[in-house]
């Protein structure tokens, strides 16, 4: 998380400069670099089974939609 001391205010860390500063005050923010900072952050469980349940139900309302039809 880059963090400036001096402007006290988190960044994100597409928010910095490409050399790692402050945009704001210029500095050299503090990062803290982990073994997966530069990995892809992964896309949570929850959110496929969020998007298979409202598959399921549109696919379900199309079905319906389609024998109200018939």
């Amino acid at each position: 998380m880059p963090w400036c001391e001096p402007c006290e205010r988190f960044w994100n860390p597409s928010s910095v400069t490409q050399t790692g500063e402050c945009p704001t005050c210029g500095i050299p923010v503090e990062t803290q670099a982990g073994p997966d900072s530069s990995a892809r952050q992964k896309v949570p469980w929850h959110f496929w089974v969020a998007i298979t349940a409202a598959g399921a139900y549109l696919a379900w309302r199309a079905v319906q939609g389609i024998a109200l039809l018939f």
